[in-house]
């Protein structure tokens, strides 16, 4: 959703044939450059280093710049990097040195231009020298090795070649193997020449309509005399109604009375073609806790659908401790699902419970922090008490810096807080937000840990562990700890691999598929902390190309974690978005005479125009793909409410669409793609519980008055690089309509303190604030 590929200039050089014959390299080199003022700005330098000759167990990289006004400048990645002069220098990291024939590192670093900003021409590993005369032999390159085609639609991929070849080549693709209603519908046949083997040449795959329910595969390779080629999988999205088998639950997590019983009910999906038997046994935790009766239960093809009763039972003790303990409810073929217990303890310990809604009823933390901040603006105080998020956005913010608390400052405070209420619960929203290659095709939220550089270890043990074992701790039992589970992550699988190279890394292992599956595995075993997982907005996922393979996408990843779909309570769409809640004026199926509003520019043929019936249409196609019945939806209304002088009265008499819609919508950005510190923005709707059915609540998860990203190019240690879409000068790009960004001037960096734009957030409120 970002330029992050804007002004991408691309080199690739060849095969070194130095005399020491053992040492051969390919460098390939990208620059995502910009100007800060004229004649002089940064760049983000990416560089790959492929290893083409003997095993190399070091290594070192040389270049030079053309001009002396290119400079390296702290931070980079993947490598010690220096420079004298014009000659950069990055030798290996301890865990990267180690090359084997073939094998590829990816480093960088980021830098500053003054003049020009032209590429190094040579490149040398180890002081020989790569590009020599001996040509490699080009290979496809793909942007994704798998894609998803909706039955009777199309999807495309992209293919390009790693170097350049000595004269035109034709690369082909066919099917080799699979389903035949998969095929090439165009692009079967891509010509690449000396000049163009860089440029990116799309290829279109189409799913034919049929009656099965069977989701084909197939295999399509691209081929062509001079070139290694390349596979691509392909998968139907099938669109006739089947539902896959699997064990339902409710609830997933009992409390059972010290001395007494407790229940959850188990039923089939679908029906079985024979009879099928669940089992329900104990696993680790408290013994006292056990299956007092239902422990086998059969379903037939007729009963397969009727909810039979498991008993679980806790043993009368003396101690004051809230046993818990999972129990694995399976069936021969099918995902097992668990049930975590929690005994109600009457010696007189903590009794943590996991409730279905856990807004409820209950009162939100108010955050020191940012209230502190809220009501020292003018007419802060109005909202300086509202219920705001806490972001944990890199490791640092677990332990506090800067003068912010802590993760477990901010538990003990809503100890407190909890104390000071009364009898109602309090809910603690904590947002999960630090995986490896963060914010894949951002540049102003990217994060600390990259694929590459071990971050996925490092994002286990020294992140999320930590986080779940404050949580853990008996002293919360009390609180409602909600976590909001990585914003921007699974979204950008579906729309930005064939854009951003860190986001094809985070497709694969240690990615962002894992790691998501990690927290909701640590996170959820934990009976007073719910989980909802980031699903976009409508501006983002609401096209029948993002749409159902987000679905497929979110069961695929939750599916495959050790509770299942259990494991999440549900999801949150517009996290830090400005998209509104609900479009008063105008709706999906308006129509202009004959016009249809999806036909507006503005629409541009998305099926949806605000969140809530964006969020309704996401809940029910997951509930239909998997997920139970009691899936709850969060809406971030934090910076969403467009009111002001700019807010329409109502809707607009104009017989032109596009008029028609601009008249009409409240939402009042320039592209409903821009994202970054939006101008004339406003508070939201005020965090309220369950204010539709399905609906867990509106929340703030964004505290306003925090920044989106810097309006320039700020230095900075936490790997926050600038965005030309949080610069108010910035014409934009394909992914905005090539239009303004529609950003605030004079931002801080992501996350710190932007007084202009609070003031302008209350000052635009709607519902209004006095």
């Amino acid at each position: 959703m970002t330029a992050a590929s804007v002004a991408a200039l691309g080199l690739v050089v060849g095969q070194g044939t130095a005399a020491n014959a053992a040492v051969a390299c390919d460098v390939t080199y990208t620059a995502n450059s910009w100007t800060s003022s004229p004649g002089q700005g940064g760049f983000t330098a990416s560089i790959t280093l492929k290893n083409t000759g003997d095993p190399l167990s070091s290594w070192s990289l040389a270049f030079d710049y053309p001009t002396t006004g290119q400079k390296y400048t702290p931070s980079g990645w993947g490598a010690n990097w220096s420079q004298s002069g014009t000659r950069v220098t990055g030798t290996n990291m301890p865990y990267n040195g180690s090359l084997a024939t073939g094998a590829s590192v990816s480093i960088g670093f980021n830098g500053t231009w003054t003049g020009t900003n032209p590429n190094p021409t040579t490149f040398s590993v180890n002081n020989t020298t790569c590009g020599g005369t001996n040509p490699t032999t080009p290979s496809v390159v793909t942007s994704s090795s798998a894609v998803a085609v909706n039955e009777g639609g199309t999807a495309t991929f992209t293919a390009r070649l790693s170097s350049a070849p000595s004269s035109n080549v034709t690369v082909t693709t066919a099917r080799t193997t699979g389903d035949t209603d998969l095929t090439v519908s165009s692009g079967a046949s891509l010509t690449f020449t000396p000049s163009n083997w860089s440029t990116a040449q799309t290829v279109t795959l189409a799913a034919a309509q049929d009656s099965d329910t069977t989701a084909g595969t197939a295999a399509f390779s691209l081929s062509g005399t001079g070139v290694t080629g390349a596979t691509v999988n392909a998968t139907e999205v099938d669109d006739d109604g089947t539902v896959e088998q699997s064990i339902v639950v409710t609830p997933t997590s009992v409390t059972v009375p010290e001395g007494s019983t407790g229940t959850f009910t188990a039923r089939l999906a679908a029906q079985p073609s024979s009879s099928v038997t669940v089992t329900t046994t104990a696993g680790s935790g408290d013994s006292n806790l056990t299956v007092s009766s239902g422990a086998s239960l059969t379903f037939t093809t007729s009963n397969w659908n009727t909810p039979q009763t498991v008993t679980l039972a806790a043993a009368q003790d003396t101690d004051t401790t809230n046993g818990s303990r999972t129990f694995t409810v399976a069936s021969t073929g099918l995902t097992s699902r668990t049930v975590t217990a929690t005994e109600a303890d009457d010696d007189g310990g903590p009794n943590p419970t996991h409730v279905e809604n856990p807004y409820a009823g209950a009162t939100g933390y108010v955050n020191p922090n940012w209230s502190a901040r809220a009501a020292a603006e003018p007419g802060g105080s109005a909202v300086a008490n509202t219920s705001t998020a806490v972001w944990m956005d890199r490791i640092a913010a677990i332990a506090g810096t800067g003068g912010a608390m802590g993760l477990q400052a901010h538990l003990d405070e809503a100890v407190r807080q909890d104390a000071a209420n009364g009898s109602a619960p309090l809910t603690i929203q904590i947002v999960i937000y630090n995986l490896p290659n963060r914010d894949c095709s951002a540049l102003a939220s990217n994060g600390e840990l990259l694929i590459a550089q071990d971050g996925f270890n490092r994002y286990k043990t020294e992140y999320i562990d930590p986080i779940a074992a404050i949580m853990r701790s008996s002293a919360y039992a009390g609180l409602r700890i909600v976590t909001i589970i990585e914003p921007d992550s699974l979204p950008n699988l579906v729309t930005n691999l064939n854009s951003f190279e860190k986001c094809r890394e985070a497709n694969g292992a240690g990615g962002y598929r894992d790691g998501v599956r990690y927290a909701l595995n640590q996170l959820h075993a934990i009976p007073n902390v719910y989980t909802y997982i980031d699903a976009a907005h409508h501006a983002w996922l609401g096209w029948d190309s993002n749409f159902q393979p987000s679905v497929n996408l979110f069961h695929e990843t939750v599916a495959a974690t050790t509770a299942g779909v259990d494991s999440v309570d549900g999801f949150i769409v517009n996290t830090a978005n400005y998209s509104a809640t609900s479009e008063p004026y105008f709706t999906i199926n308006s129509m202009v005479g004959s016009t249809s509003v999806r036909q507006s520019k503005w629409v541009d043929w998305n099926w949806y125009v605000d969140e809530q019936t964006f969020a309704t249409a996401l809940r029910n196609a997951l509930i239909a793909k998997g997920f139970r019945s009691g899936l709850g939806m969060l809406i971030d209304t934090s910076r969403n409410g467009w009111g002001g002088s700019a807010r329409p009265g109502g809707t607009s008499t104009s017989t032109n669409v596009d008029e028609f819609v601009n008249q009409s919508r409240v939402d009042r950005r320039i592209h409903a793609g821009n994202w970054c510190n939006q101008s004339g923005a406003g508070m939201g709707t005020r965090p309220t519980a369950s204010p539709a059915a399905g609906f867990d609540a509106y929340v703030w998860i964004k505290p306003p008055g925090e920044s989106d990203g810097a309006s320039t190019d700020i230095p900075n240690d936490e790997g926050k690089k600038f965005d030309r879409m949080c610069d108010p000068t910035y014409t934009g790009n394909s992914l905005n309509g090539n239009n303004m960004s529609g950003a605030k001037s004079g931002a801080p960096l992501s996350g710190q303190w932007f007084s202009a734009q609070f003031r302008e957030l209350l000052a635009n409120a709607y519902p209004p604030i006095n």
